[in-house]
């Protein structure tokens, strides 16, 4: 094997498929990369078993063929030579020499026969849906992915899809978050559990303003970002029944401008971050609402005017929570929805049906 091509162009291929390298592995092949020198391309790709990456770039072939290279030392290494142009040969001792101006390094290979084959999958079942749509719709949930062990089915995101309507939901217990979107096209309905971290490195790869198709296949899912394929296991199990968790009715429902709240929760959290709870509470009366925050440092009090409909109402929260979900909502007023102290609010647009997110209220002491 043996090839050149641009440093640039090598280093942010290595960077995009080193997203599927395993952290946590006994196997030293899945911290890899894998080369195919063919034609005029050169193809990487990086599996940790759950997420594969490939990667296709231009390069001069003089000769064919392909290697493993240890993924994060050849990255870090050609990350060294951005600027210049890179020859890479394989020689008869398995070794990848790397040359560049007047100078050269030589890596050891690992055995290319104990690669884990990456198979592309069947075209057949998809769903279709504009890039910035498939962005938002992610967005608008990861956070509420769950981050720890415990519950793994929680560290999913749930994809439903019916006729040209598409639903993400995500929870980890204290909050739930639903985005909806509206489909290009599809060949099913699909009800699907994805991974959220690796969702959520997928759409960072996303760019321009082309429609996407996500490929359905068994137990795994693929996106085709043209020069660049993710392939992801689904995870297995049955997802929470969110539906019942979400309230139909409530009793006091205020209506908001989303800037005011989040610059006020923003400035009440400065001295609620001190407190482990990051608590925040909330008087509604009349027109008004008071966040209130307190700490062994100081307390703050932010005064809003606000629209109430119902009953007058005291209750306490996170504030990284609302920030959270405020960060993501493009209407510039927001409605929350309460029911009682100790029962769950959601905050929903006032327009439209794109986003529903629910928060549990924390006991104020």
């Amino acid at each position: 094997m043996k090839f050149r091509c641009d440093g640039l162009e090598l280093s942010e291929a290595i960077s995009v498929v080193s997203k599927a390298i395993s952290n946590k592995t006994t196997s030293q092949i899945l911290e890899g990369v894998k080369m195919v020198a063919k034609d005029d391309r050169l193809i990487l790709s990086a599996t940790d078993l759950e997420m594969s990456i490939e990667k296709t770039i231009r390069a001069e072939i003089e000769s064919d063929g392909e290697t493993v290279v240890p993924g994060r030392l050849f990255g870090e290494y050609i990350r060294k030579l951005t600027n210049e142009q890179i020859e890479c040969e394989l020689n008869e001792k398995n070794q990848l020499r790397i040359a560049y101006t007047d100078s050269e390094g030589v890596l050891q290979c690992m055995e290319i026969s104990e690669f884990p084959q990456i198979r592309e999958l069947s075209k057949d079942s998809y769903f279709e849906i504009e890039k910035e749509d498939f962005k938002k719709l992610i967005n608008n949930v990861f956070y509420a992915v769950a981050q720890d062990d415990s519950r793994p089915i929680l560290k999913g995101i749930l994809i439903e899809t019916n006729a040209n309507n598409i639903r993400a939901v995500a929870l980890d217990g204290c909050r739930l978050s639903i985005s909806n979107k509206t489909l290009v096209s599809s060949t099913n309905d699909f009800k699907l559990i994805v991974p959220g971290k690796n969702m959520y490195e997928i759409v960072k790869m996303m760019d321009g303003e082309n429609s996407i198709k996500v490929y359905v296949h068994s137990n795994n899912i693929m996106v085709d970002l043209g020069d660049t394929i993710v392939i992801n296991r689904l995870i297995e199990g049955q997802f929470i029944n969110y539906r019942q968790i979400v309230p139909k009715d409530f009793s006091t429902v205020v209506t908001i401008n989303k800037e005011q709240l989040e610059d006020a929760i923003d400035r009440a959290s400065v001295l609620s971050k001190m407190d482990k709870n990051n608590l925040v509470k909330f008087d509604i009366k009349e027109k008004n609402l008071m966040l209130t925050s307190n700490s062994e440092i100081g307390n703050t009090k932010e005064n809003i005017t606000v629209g109430v409909k119902g009953n007058d109402l005291t209750i306490s929260f996170n504030s990284k929570y609302f920030t959270d979900c405020l960060r993501v909502i493009d209407n510039p007023y927001v409605k929350i929805n309460f029911n009682s102290p100790i029962l769950p609010c959601t905050i929903t647009p006032t327009e439209g049906n794109d986003f529903v997110f629910l928060i549990l209220p924390v006991k104020a002491r």
